[in-house]
């Protein structure tokens, strides 16, 4: 026997207890590009079919469940659990998980999980820290204490009706199915079932309607126009530009519009079949154009600033909104590819009839992928750069500028001159600012002196560490959230003290005292303070196009003041002519502070006056017009109550998302 067959000795063996099997960077699972309904045409088939990335975890169970989502699959209407999915299965691990099924639960269990985790990370990875949920608030020996909340739960088949939603009161996506109409325009066999939780924009969406809350649960509370269309706007945002994060999906929409993507593509339409399936023509909500109904006919929107006068709907709202964002992306994109135009063209930029070639296909993808990476990228950003209350379109334009100026000082692209322009276009524009011009709409950064007065609160860099939460994409969730808690306290007790009056005046924070005998509209306690609530500390890390990392930190406080639709009694009580009652409405002020971690300087004040008597009286006629009251009681109820998923007096738990989302399904059937 040669001796390389000869049987070698054991201590020439591999020891396979030493073999280190290095950690998979993600977990691959299959799911719908789109909608179901695109993969029953041959046309569309292969592109609906994508390969979802989302980022390792040894200990997923079933469900799936990890560190962040719990999926659980009862349906309430047949009173039954579906068996759960294991995605550690050897099995599913080898072939990127289950394929897709629109009769299969268990792939409907992968489907939500994958795109709803996918969604988690465009979040973090913009942000630079771990997502949170909001917390939830428990009664407790007559005290309401903010509860963790580990997990978001995802209950793909909960309703059966047209519907999906974020739960606040829950922390939960729920996601109904629904018979399909009979109508001639559809693409389904009528009354076949349609599954929300197919529908990879829905779950985007929904999913992005939760991380909002987790960084703002101040946004659910309607204090005017914009405040339930910017949630509804940001979720479709996100679920519009996730699309190109396919770069199969990508280079197919890139081939079949020859590059234009102002053309219809399926990159700009939402929800394709949900919307068909209630008998529309085309997607549900679409950012470029529409099919006419007359002519059946796809028919590019042209922007027109009277809309927004005319749109007092959520959704039509945020239709608006959205498609300002992606026509500055277009404007940008356009602006990226002229020179690779001009190359193909031989210098005419016009392309001949016919296919384009597939390295140009390659090339125009990539700039369409980076140029929808870094509008998205800004769009989350801008969430730390918003007041804690009262957020409306004009203001989510300056954060937008601000985010991207404070990273990016040198705009090679023009990024920030696209994205004003588009809103100029579509009538957005911000309060109390002089022009349109980028300096303009920065937002307010502090003088020297109250820079000095900032620093005497902040005790300089190394006091300000004391309020700095340990809290990056790799963190215990559970510790970060305690600890934030505790940082919150400390700076509370700070800004509570006498010697910080100054440093309040300079956040806009109204902290005089009043006399015990005295009284006034601001919510006070037992010494005659105003109340301050700390909603949040966070770390913000991010990295700009030089390599450069910004980190700061993201402080919001907000306080409250006792409104009423009779302007007399406002002032009445507002001189102590009256003693307090109860309100008819609550308003809030508050502000946002970004600081520099390095030198504790605050680098911009972003506040909402509680003083301000314009703004208490916009809020007022928003409640009381034909808008305001009839939305607010569909949201909400009873408009005496407070606006907050959580009224420390009352106990409340309100969900203006999945009323707002039942109202817009009913409308639409």
């Amino acid at each position: 026997m040669p001796e390389s067959c000869e049987k070698r000795p054991s201590s020439m063996m591999p020891q396979l207890d030493v073999v280190k099997t290095p950690i998979p960077p993600c977990r691959r699972l299959r799911a719908f590009a789109f909608d179901p309904i695109l993969s029953r045409q041959l046309e569309t088939y292969e592109v609906n079919l994508v390969t979802i990335e989302v980022p390792w975890e040894d200990d997923v169970d079933y469900g799936p469940t990890d560190s962040y989502l719990e999926v659980v699959d009862y349906d309430p209407a047949s009173q039954a659990f579906y068996a759960p999915v294991n995605l550690n299965e050897p099995k599913l691990l080898a072939q990127d998980g289950l394929p897709p099924s629109e009769g299969n639960p268990q792939f409907h269990q992968q489907m939500v999980y994958a795109v709803a985790r996918k969604t988690i990370d465009h979040f973090e990875q913009a942000l630079g820290r771990r997502a949170l949920w909001s917390s939830r608030h428990t009664l407790v020996n007559g005290i309401y204490e903010e509860e963790y909340v580990e997990r978001l739960r995802i209950y793909p088949h909960a309703l059966r009706e047209a519907n999906a939603y974020y739960s606040s009161a829950k922390k939960a996506l729920l996601f109904g199915y629904f018979p399909a109409s009979s109508t001639k325009y559809s693409q389904d066999m009528p009354g076949e079932t349609v599954f929300a939780c197919l529908s990879h924009d829905i779950v985007a969406h929904e999913t992005t309607h939760a991380l909002i809350d987790g960084l703002h649960p101040r946004f659910m509370e309607p204090s005017n126009m914009d405040v339930l269309a910017l949630h509804e706007a940001l979720a479709d945002v996100v679920a519009l530009f996730q699309h190109f994060t396919y770069p199969g999906v990508l280079k197919n929409q890139i081939a079949r519009t020859r590059g234009n993507l102002q053309d219809q593509s399926f990159l700009g339409e939402l929800a394709f079949q949900f919307g068909q399936a209630l008998g529309q023509y085309g997607a549900l909500r679409s950012a470029i154009g529409d099919i006419d109904p007359q002519t059946k006919k796809w028919t590019a929107k042209l922007p027109d600033p009277g809309d927004i006068l005319q749109a007092n709907e959520p959704h039509d709202r945020g239709a608006i909104f959205v498609a300002a964002v992606f026509d500055a992306f277009l404007t940008i994109y356009k602006s990226r590819i002229q020179d690779l135009l001009r190359l193909a063209t031989a210098g005419t930029g016009i392309l001949n009839p016919g296919e384009i070639s597939s390295d140009l296909v390659e090339r125009l993808a990539e700039e369409a992928a980076k140029t929808s990476g870094h509008i998205l990228n800004i769009c989350i950003r801008a969430l730390d750069y918003c007041p804690p209350v009262d957020t409306d379109f004009g203001d989510y334009l300056r954060a937008l500028i601000t985010a991207d100026e404070s990273l990016v000082t040198y705009d090679s692209q023009n990024y920030r001159l696209a994205i004003i322009d588009a809103f100029r276009r579509r009538g957005i524009y911000p309060h109390d600012v002089r022009n349109l011009s980028v300096e303009s709409l920065l937002w307010h950064e502090p003088t020297e002196i109250e820079q000095k007065e900032f620093e005497l609160l902040f005790h300089g860099p190394d006091g300000l560490q004391k309020l700095f939460p340990r809290w990056n994409r790799g963190s215990d969730p559970e510790k970060v959230f305690l600890q934030t808690r505790e940082c919150r306290r400390t700076l509370h007790q700070w800004f509570m003290d006498p010697g910080a009056l100054a440093a309040a005046e300079a956040a806009h924070l109204q902290m005089d005292k009043l006399d015990k005998n005295k009284t006034d509209a601001v919510y006070r306690d037992k010494d005659g303070l105003p109340e301050l609530e700390v909603h949040s500390i966070r770390p913000a890390r991010r990295i700009g196009p030089g390599g450069q990392t910004v980190t700061e930190l993201v402080i919001e406080m907000t306080q409250r003041r006792r409104g009423y639709y009779d302007a007399e009694k406002q002032r009445k009580v507002e001189s102590g002519e009256l003693a307090p009652m109860e309100p008819d409405f609550v308003f809030r002020g508050g502000c946002t502070l970004l600081v520099d971690l390095e030198t504790a300087r605050v680098r911009y004040c972003i506040y909402k006056d509680l003083s301000s008597q314009n703004r208490i009286e916009r809020m007022r006629k928003y409640l009381q017009s034909g808008s305001g009251p009839s939305l607010q009681a569909t949201y909400l109820g009873d408009p005496g109550k407070e606006f907050s998923q959580f009224n420390g007096e009352q106990g409340l738990i309100l969900e203006p998302i999945a009323s707002l989302h039942r109202l817009r399904r009913e409308e639409e059937m």
